[in-house]
């Protein structure tokens, strides 16, 4: 089992790529997001936790592991696209770059700046993923990472075309949870975010 966490919020969502930047710390709200998703994630105590190198992603897996007993291990698999110097850059100017303008109509085959590609990180989560499926049958792991990173590694693993990320959400601190059978993937909840939640459902 694979739960798919996207880090809590930070000062840049919605206005700013901050990409692979560094800096960008969780907001107190960010906090509160990340101690619902490790209260969340408490019930279905992940055998290890991995996380991205990136500090909103290592801060949201050291609220999810102090909830969850589980120490993190920073895993390069899990980081953030390289969008090269699009990072740091805001939404509204991006909009005006025509580069950036097919980066989203055509994802299959688009690159950034850095020259990374969504088929290129999808590769490197699930390829991730299948090591630790292979090494640790039968445990569970919660993954941190980026919404684009896990929005690429759904549509490799379920086989729909990375253009389809656009009709999906992964929402800061969301855990999307996929199991792996004899029988292939299977997608158990996607963009499920505890924050939103009741205290009950925890449970």
């Amino acid at each position: 089992m694979f739960h798919l966490l996207r880090h809590a919020s930070h000062g840049h969502v919605g206005t700013v790529l901050t990409g692979r930047l560094s800096g960008a710390p969780l907001t107190p709200a960010g906090r509160e997001e990340a101690l619902a998703l490790g209260r969340y994630l408490a019930g279905r105590k992940p055998d290890a936790i991995y996380t991205s190198p990136r500090l909103r992603a290592q801060q949201t897996a050291e609220i999810v592991g102090r909830e969850t007993n589980t120490p993190y291990e920073v895993a390069p698999e899990l980081d953030e696209i390289d969008f090269g110097d699009w990072s740091g850059k805001g939404f509204e100017e991006l909009g005006e770059d025509r580069a950036w303008r097919r980066w989203n109509e055509e994802r299959d085959t688009a690159a950034t700046p850095a020259g990374d590609t969504m088929e290129r990180a999808s590769a490197r989560m699930t390829g991730f993923m299948h090591r630790l499926h292979a090494d640790f049958p039968g445990q569970g792991f919660a993954l941190v990472s980026h919404s684009d990173v896990i929005k690429a590694a759904l549509c490799r693993t379920l086989g729909t075309p990375f253009r389809s990320v656009h009709e999906f959400e992964i929402a800061p601190a969301s855990v999307t949870t996929l199991s792996f059978d004899s029988d292939g993937a299977r997608l158990v909840t996607r963009n499920l975010q505890p924050a939103r939640l009741n205290v009950g459902a925890f449970a």
